[in-house]
Protein backbone atom coordinates (compact mmCIF):
# COMPACT_ATOMS: atom_id res chain seq x y z
CA UNK A 1 0.00 0.00 0.00
CA UNK A 2 1.26 3.94 -0.70
CA UNK A 3 1.84 5.75 2.17
CA UNK A 4 -1.28 7.73 3.46
CA UNK A 5 0.64 11.08 2.62
CA UNK A 6 1.44 10.25 -1.09
CA UNK A 7 -1.86 10.90 -2.86
CA UNK A 8 -1.95 14.25 -1.37
CA UNK A 9 1.63 15.25 -1.81
CA UNK A 10 1.10 14.09 -6.01
CA UNK A 11 -1.88 16.65 -6.07
CA UNK A 12 -0.25 19.40 -4.49
CA UNK A 13 2.50 19.09 -7.00
CA UNK A 14 0.03 18.79 -9.94
CA UNK A 15 -1.48 21.78 -8.77
CA UNK A 16 1.63 23.56 -8.48
CA UNK A 17 2.33 22.53 -12.03
CA UNK A 18 -0.77 23.91 -13.38
CA UNK A 19 -0.61 27.09 -11.81
CA UNK A 20 3.01 27.70 -13.43
CA UNK A 21 1.55 26.69 -16.36
CA UNK A 22 -1.08 29.19 -15.97
CA UNK A 23 1.46 31.82 -15.58
CA UNK A 24 4.03 31.17 -18.23
CA UNK A 25 0.74 31.09 -20.45
CA UNK A 26 -0.30 34.89 -19.67
CA UNK A 27 3.40 36.24 -19.76
CA UNK A 28 3.24 38.67 -22.80
CA UNK A 29 4.85 37.37 -26.32
CA UNK A 30 8.29 39.61 -26.39
CA UNK A 31 7.70 41.50 -30.01
CA UNK A 32 11.03 40.18 -32.09
CA UNK A 33 13.14 43.21 -32.96
CA UNK A 34 12.91 44.48 -36.41
CA UNK A 35 15.32 42.83 -39.11
CA UNK A 36 16.15 46.20 -40.01
CA UNK A 37 15.35 49.11 -39.22
CA UNK A 38 12.51 51.21 -41.01
CA UNK A 39 13.11 54.20 -43.04
CA UNK A 40 12.39 57.80 -41.78
CA UNK A 41 10.62 60.55 -43.57
CA UNK A 42 13.57 63.93 -43.30
CA UNK A 43 9.63 65.68 -43.87
CA UNK A 44 7.18 67.60 -41.33
CA UNK A 45 4.73 66.65 -43.97
CA UNK A 46 4.97 64.00 -46.75
CA UNK A 47 3.37 61.41 -48.78
CA UNK A 48 5.08 57.87 -48.38
CA UNK A 49 5.02 55.55 -51.28
CA UNK A 50 6.36 52.31 -52.56
CA UNK A 51 8.52 53.01 -55.57
CA UNK A 52 9.81 49.95 -57.92
CA UNK A 53 13.21 50.97 -59.71
CA UNK A 54 12.80 50.30 -63.70
CA UNK A 55 15.27 51.50 -66.87
CA UNK A 56 14.88 54.84 -68.21
CA UNK A 57 13.29 53.41 -71.56
CA UNK A 58 11.29 51.23 -68.92
CA UNK A 59 11.43 47.87 -68.91
CA UNK A 60 10.43 46.77 -72.23
CA UNK A 61 9.22 43.38 -72.64
CA UNK A 62 10.13 41.86 -76.30
CA UNK A 63 8.11 39.33 -77.75
CA UNK A 64 7.77 38.06 -81.62
CA UNK A 65 5.21 38.92 -84.47
CA UNK A 66 5.43 35.37 -85.22
CA UNK A 67 5.19 32.08 -83.75
CA UNK A 68 8.21 29.45 -84.06
CA UNK A 69 10.80 27.41 -83.00
CA UNK A 70 13.72 29.72 -81.71
CA UNK A 71 16.83 28.89 -84.33
CA UNK A 72 19.43 30.96 -81.88
CA UNK A 73 19.68 33.74 -79.21
CA UNK A 74 22.49 35.95 -79.78
CA UNK A 75 22.71 37.69 -76.87
CA UNK A 76 23.26 37.03 -73.03
CA UNK A 77 22.14 38.74 -70.12
CA UNK A 78 24.12 41.60 -69.06
CA UNK A 79 24.88 41.77 -72.76
CA UNK A 80 25.10 45.94 -74.20
CA UNK A 81 23.12 46.44 -77.47
CA UNK A 82 22.29 49.00 -80.17
CA UNK A 83 19.22 49.86 -81.35
CA UNK A 84 18.58 47.40 -84.79
CA UNK A 85 21.13 44.54 -82.85
CA UNK A 86 19.72 41.09 -83.46
CA UNK A 87 17.97 39.61 -80.16
CA UNK A 88 17.28 36.05 -81.18
CA UNK A 89 16.06 34.32 -84.49
CA UNK A 90 13.25 31.91 -85.58
CA UNK A 91 13.54 28.93 -87.58
CA UNK A 92 13.51 30.46 -91.15
CA UNK A 93 13.95 27.01 -92.97
CA UNK A 94 9.79 26.93 -94.57
CA UNK A 95 10.24 30.64 -95.13
CA UNK A 96 13.76 30.45 -97.24
CA UNK A 97 12.22 27.66 -99.16
CA UNK A 98 9.32 29.76 -100.01
CA UNK A 99 11.17 32.34 -100.85
CA UNK A 100 13.57 30.67 -103.39
CA UNK A 101 9.89 29.54 -105.13
CA UNK A 102 9.10 33.49 -105.03
CA UNK A 103 11.88 34.48 -106.85
CA UNK A 104 11.33 31.22 -109.70
CA UNK A 105 8.15 32.59 -110.37
CA UNK A 106 9.71 36.26 -110.24
CA UNK A 107 12.54 35.29 -113.14
CA UNK A 108 9.60 33.45 -115.03
CA UNK A 109 7.26 36.76 -115.02
CA UNK A 110 10.22 38.78 -116.38
CA UNK A 111 10.76 36.00 -119.06
CA UNK A 112 7.06 36.04 -120.32
CA UNK A 113 7.15 40.05 -120.45
CA UNK A 114 10.30 39.31 -122.70
CA UNK A 115 8.01 37.32 -124.87
CA UNK A 116 5.34 39.17 -124.93
CA UNK A 117 7.31 42.49 -126.20
CA UNK A 118 8.42 40.07 -128.84
CA UNK A 119 4.71 39.10 -130.09
CA UNK A 120 3.96 43.19 -130.04
CA UNK A 121 7.19 43.62 -131.78
CA UNK A 122 5.94 41.09 -134.70
CA UNK A 123 2.49 42.49 -134.72
CA UNK A 124 3.69 45.98 -135.46
CA UNK A 125 5.89 45.21 -137.66
CA UNK A 126 3.00 42.82 -139.96
CA UNK A 127 0.31 46.42 -139.23
CA UNK A 128 3.36 48.55 -140.64
CA UNK A 129 3.59 46.45 -143.83
CA UNK A 130 0.20 45.90 -144.32
CA UNK A 131 -0.73 49.96 -144.33
CA UNK A 132 2.42 50.36 -146.61
CA UNK A 133 0.76 48.70 -149.36
CA UNK A 134 0.02 51.00 -151.69
CA UNK A 135 -2.60 49.04 -153.55
CA UNK A 136 -5.46 48.31 -151.42
CA UNK A 137 -6.66 45.47 -153.63
CA UNK A 138 -3.19 43.62 -152.51
CA UNK A 139 -4.67 43.00 -148.99
CA UNK A 140 -7.89 42.58 -147.44
CA UNK A 141 -9.64 44.33 -145.02
CA UNK A 142 -10.47 41.29 -142.76
CA UNK A 143 -6.67 41.15 -142.79
CA UNK A 144 -6.41 44.94 -142.28
CA UNK A 145 -8.41 43.97 -139.16
CA UNK A 146 -7.04 40.66 -137.90
CA UNK A 147 -3.53 42.13 -138.24
CA UNK A 148 -4.81 45.36 -135.94
CA UNK A 149 -6.45 42.81 -133.51
CA UNK A 150 -3.42 41.10 -133.07
CA UNK A 151 -1.57 44.22 -132.35
CA UNK A 152 -4.01 45.13 -129.37
CA UNK A 153 -3.98 41.92 -128.40
CA UNK A 154 0.03 41.42 -127.92
CA UNK A 155 -0.11 44.91 -126.39
CA UNK A 156 -2.37 43.74 -123.42
CA UNK A 157 -0.63 40.20 -123.14
CA UNK A 158 2.26 42.84 -122.49
CA UNK A 159 0.62 45.03 -119.86
CA UNK A 160 0.01 41.64 -118.32
CA UNK A 161 2.90 40.24 -118.37
CA UNK A 162 4.74 43.81 -116.66
CA UNK A 163 1.51 43.35 -114.06
CA UNK A 164 2.90 39.40 -113.14
CA UNK A 165 6.25 40.65 -112.65
CA UNK A 166 5.29 43.60 -110.40
CA UNK A 167 3.13 40.65 -108.60
CA UNK A 168 5.78 38.26 -108.35
CA UNK A 169 8.14 41.00 -107.14
CA UNK A 170 5.62 41.76 -104.40
CA UNK A 171 5.51 38.32 -103.31
CA UNK A 172 9.58 38.34 -102.84
CA UNK A 173 9.88 41.24 -100.98
CA UNK A 174 6.56 39.98 -98.83
CA UNK A 175 8.40 36.63 -98.29
CA UNK A 176 12.32 38.98 -97.53
CA UNK A 177 9.56 40.76 -95.03
CA UNK A 178 8.35 37.67 -93.31
CA UNK A 179 12.33 36.57 -93.23
CA UNK A 180 13.29 39.85 -91.85
CA UNK A 181 10.65 39.61 -89.20
CA UNK A 182 11.92 35.94 -88.06
CA UNK A 183 15.19 37.94 -86.92
CA UNK A 184 14.19 39.87 -83.27
CA UNK A 185 16.13 43.07 -82.91
CA UNK A 186 16.17 45.13 -80.31
CA UNK A 187 13.95 48.50 -80.58
CA UNK A 188 16.14 50.73 -78.66
CA UNK A 189 19.82 50.97 -77.32
CA UNK A 190 20.37 48.77 -73.26
CA UNK A 191 21.16 46.33 -71.75
CA UNK A 192 19.95 43.10 -71.59
CA UNK A 193 17.78 42.20 -68.00
CA UNK A 194 16.28 39.10 -68.84
CA UNK A 195 16.65 36.16 -71.14
CA UNK A 196 13.75 33.77 -70.49
CA UNK A 197 14.14 31.69 -74.79
CA UNK A 198 16.12 28.91 -75.59
CA UNK A 199 17.50 27.83 -78.77
CA UNK A 200 14.35 24.64 -79.81
CA UNK A 201 12.23 26.14 -77.57
CA UNK A 202 8.72 27.40 -79.17
CA UNK A 203 8.25 31.47 -79.15
CA UNK A 204 4.66 32.15 -78.61
CA UNK A 205 3.23 35.60 -80.25
CA UNK A 206 1.26 38.38 -78.58
CA UNK A 207 1.43 39.05 -74.95
CA UNK A 208 2.73 36.76 -72.46
CA UNK A 209 3.31 36.52 -68.76
CA UNK A 210 6.78 36.33 -69.11
CA UNK A 211 8.63 38.50 -71.76
CA UNK A 212 10.93 36.50 -73.62
CA UNK A 213 13.32 38.96 -73.07
CA UNK A 214 13.50 42.39 -71.05
CA UNK A 215 15.81 45.29 -72.74
CA UNK A 216 16.18 48.54 -70.68
CA UNK A 217 18.45 51.25 -70.97
CA UNK A 218 20.20 51.77 -67.90
CA UNK A 219 22.18 55.19 -68.45
CA UNK A 220 19.71 56.32 -66.03
CA UNK A 221 17.43 54.45 -63.36
CA UNK A 222 13.70 55.27 -63.01
CA UNK A 223 11.59 54.56 -59.80
CA UNK A 224 8.19 54.51 -60.44
CA UNK A 225 5.93 55.48 -57.05
CA UNK A 226 3.09 54.75 -56.45
CA UNK A 227 0.70 57.28 -54.49
CA UNK A 228 -2.33 55.62 -53.08
CA UNK A 229 -5.18 57.88 -54.50
CA UNK A 230 -6.96 59.25 -50.95
CA UNK A 231 -2.78 61.12 -51.12
CA UNK A 232 -3.23 62.25 -54.76
CA UNK A 233 -4.58 65.48 -53.87
CA UNK A 234 -1.64 66.52 -51.56
CA UNK A 235 1.43 65.50 -54.28
CA UNK A 236 2.86 68.57 -56.05
CA UNK A 237 4.90 68.26 -58.72
CA UNK A 238 7.57 71.12 -56.71
CA UNK A 239 7.90 68.99 -53.50
CA UNK A 240 11.66 67.39 -52.76
CA UNK A 241 11.86 63.64 -52.31
CA UNK A 242 13.82 61.36 -50.94
CA UNK A 243 14.50 57.47 -51.56
CA UNK A 244 15.51 54.39 -49.57
CA UNK A 245 16.97 51.17 -50.49
CA UNK A 246 14.62 48.62 -49.20
CA UNK A 247 16.79 46.85 -46.55
CA UNK A 248 19.01 49.32 -45.99
CA UNK A 249 18.32 52.91 -44.62
CA UNK A 250 21.80 53.95 -44.48
CA UNK A 251 21.27 54.09 -49.32
CA UNK A 252 19.56 56.96 -50.35
CA UNK A 253 19.33 59.44 -53.00
CA UNK A 254 17.55 62.68 -54.03
CA UNK A 255 15.09 62.22 -56.28
CA UNK A 256 14.36 64.18 -59.91
CA UNK A 257 10.54 64.16 -61.36
CA UNK A 258 11.23 63.35 -64.61
CA UNK A 259 7.36 62.54 -65.36
CA UNK A 260 3.81 62.15 -63.92
CA UNK A 261 1.64 59.58 -65.37
CA UNK A 262 -1.61 61.35 -64.78
CA UNK A 263 -4.02 58.31 -65.37
CA UNK A 264 -4.67 57.01 -62.02
CA UNK A 265 -4.62 53.12 -62.28
CA UNK A 266 -5.22 49.94 -59.95
CA UNK A 267 -2.33 49.01 -57.70
CA UNK A 268 -0.11 46.24 -59.16
CA UNK A 269 2.97 46.55 -57.28
CA UNK A 270 2.55 44.78 -53.59
CA UNK A 271 5.51 45.48 -50.80
CA UNK A 272 4.13 42.01 -49.79
CA UNK A 273 2.96 43.63 -46.26
CA UNK A 274 0.50 42.05 -44.54
CA UNK A 275 -1.94 45.85 -43.99
CA UNK A 276 -1.25 46.42 -47.14
CA UNK A 277 -4.48 47.84 -49.01
CA UNK A 278 -4.50 46.35 -52.68
CA UNK A 279 -8.48 46.89 -53.64
CA UNK A 280 -7.06 50.51 -54.62
CA UNK A 281 -5.64 52.96 -57.18
CA UNK A 282 -2.50 54.79 -57.38
CA UNK A 283 -1.29 58.04 -58.67
CA UNK A 284 1.97 56.58 -60.54
CA UNK A 285 5.00 59.41 -60.65
CA UNK A 286 8.36 58.35 -62.24
CA UNK A 287 11.77 60.25 -60.04
CA UNK A 288 15.28 59.91 -61.48
CA UNK A 289 17.89 59.68 -59.45
CA UNK A 290 22.22 59.39 -59.90
CA UNK A 291 22.96 55.78 -60.53
CA UNK A 292 26.59 56.47 -59.07
CA UNK A 293 25.07 57.57 -55.54
CA UNK A 294 22.83 54.06 -54.70
CA UNK A 295 23.55 51.00 -55.76
CA UNK A 296 20.18 50.12 -57.32
CA UNK A 297 19.17 47.36 -59.64
CA UNK A 298 16.27 47.18 -61.64
CA UNK A 299 12.87 45.44 -60.37
CA UNK A 300 14.10 46.52 -56.48
CA UNK A 301 11.95 48.10 -53.93
CA UNK A 302 12.51 51.59 -52.50
CA UNK A 303 10.45 53.21 -49.74
CA UNK A 304 10.19 57.08 -51.24
CA UNK A 305 8.99 59.86 -49.32
CA UNK A 306 7.79 62.86 -50.96
CA UNK A 307 7.56 66.61 -49.33
CA UNK A 308 3.67 67.85 -49.04
CA UNK A 309 4.32 71.85 -49.17
CA UNK A 310 3.05 74.31 -46.60
CA UNK A 311 0.09 75.46 -47.93
CA UNK A 312 -1.46 72.00 -49.28
CA UNK A 313 -0.48 70.01 -45.72
CA UNK A 314 -2.48 73.13 -44.20
CA UNK A 315 -5.60 72.67 -46.76
CA UNK A 316 -8.77 70.53 -45.59
CA UNK A 317 -9.53 69.91 -48.85
CA UNK A 318 -7.79 69.06 -52.55
CA UNK A 319 -5.40 71.08 -53.56
CA UNK A 320 -6.43 74.00 -56.61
Amino acid sequence: MLPKYTLPVLAIIGIAAAVATVINGNQPTPVAPAVVEPSRSPFQSFIAGAGIVEAKSQNIAIGTPLNGIVKSVAVAVGDKVKAGAPLFRLDDRETLADLASRRADWAKAKAAVGEADAELTNAKTLMHLADNISDPRAISTEELDRRRNATLIAQSRLQSARAQVLQAEAGVNAVETTLDRLVIKAPVSGEVLQVNVRPGEFAAAGILSRPLLLLGNLDQLHVRVDIDENDAWRFSKEGKAIGYLRGNRQFSADLTLAWVEPYVVPKRSLTGDSTERVDTRVLQALYSFDRAKLPAYVGQQMDVFIEVPDNIANHSGPAQ
